[in-house]
This record gives structure tokens, C-alpha cells and sequence, in this order.
């Protein structure tokens, strides 16, 4: 594997979802740099680079869980989208919710991808393809 790594930002509040999605993460041919953080509130300063986050690293992708705490992953989509500076990146819908609102919603707020829970390696290569922009 050679390039730079893909920067991914898990943004899950599921503590066993957070071990199966760095166990799948293991398997992809592609190299990664996984951060997580585990709310919506915690995710936008993370993407701000604000607090403790100063020196995060953008990332190429958000893997986003719709069921989170203080700040919910379509509340998080809205906001991402909202910021010239964010709405950029990658959104990717890892979710157990198989709710036609929610799929709908989602591609309404500009998600690349709705991945049902569980998860498979197959699955990741098809949205963790290196982006154009670094």
C-alpha cells in the first residue's frame, strides 16, 4: 500500500459498533488513520478543529451513526452541510436504522453513502476509495 492514508472519522457512541467497525477497518486494502469521537456536539469540534481537537486532521470521510447523544447524525449532516469549509467532505450513513425517512433524509442532506449495520469489508472498499482533494 503505498499514498497517503485515509483519514476517516468514526462517529459512533457504541462502544461494541466502534470495535467491530476497527475490526472491518483491519481487513480493507486501503491504508487508514481512524478517529472516533462519540456525539454530535463532540464531531462538529472535531471537524472545527476547536478545543482539545486543534490539531486533528481533516478528514476524507465521515462515517456517521444516525442515533447519537446531544447532537443526532442528521442535525451533525445538516451543520456539515450548512459550513463552506466542511461541506466538502465525505458522509457515509453507518447506521441500523433501515427507516425510509432516514434514507430519504440523508441523500436530501448530500450523504455519499446509507450502510445498514452490520458491516463487511466489501462494503467499506466500495466508500473508502481515496478522494481526488486531499
Amino acid at each position: 500500500m503505498s499514498g497517503r492514508a485515509v483519514e476517516i472519522l468514526l462517529v459512533e457512541d457504541n462502544p461494541g459498533d466502534i470495535r467491530l467497525t476497527v475490526e472491518v477497518l483491519k481487513e480493507v486494502e486501503v491504508r487508514t488513520n481512524l478517529s472516533v469521537v462519540k456525539d454530535g456536539v463532540e464531531a462538529m469540534s472535531f471537524l472545527r478543529r476547536e478545543g482539545h481537537y486543534t490539531d486533528a486532521p481533516r478528514p476524507d470521510l465521515v462515517l456517521l451513526d444516525l442515533n447519537l447523544p446531544k447532537k443526532d447524525g442528521l442535525e451533525l449532516l445538516t451543520d456539515i452541510n450548512r459550513d463552506p469549509n466542511l461541506k466538502d467532505i465525505r458522509v457515509v450513513i453507518l447506521t441500523t436504522s433501515e427507516a425510509e425517512k432516514d434514507i430519504h433524509k440523508s441523500f436530501d442532506l448530500d450523504a455519499s453513502s446509507y450502510i445498514i449495520k452490520p458491516i463487511d469489508a466489501d462494503r467499506f472498499m466500495m466508500v473508502l476509495k481515496p478522494t481526488e482533494n486531499p
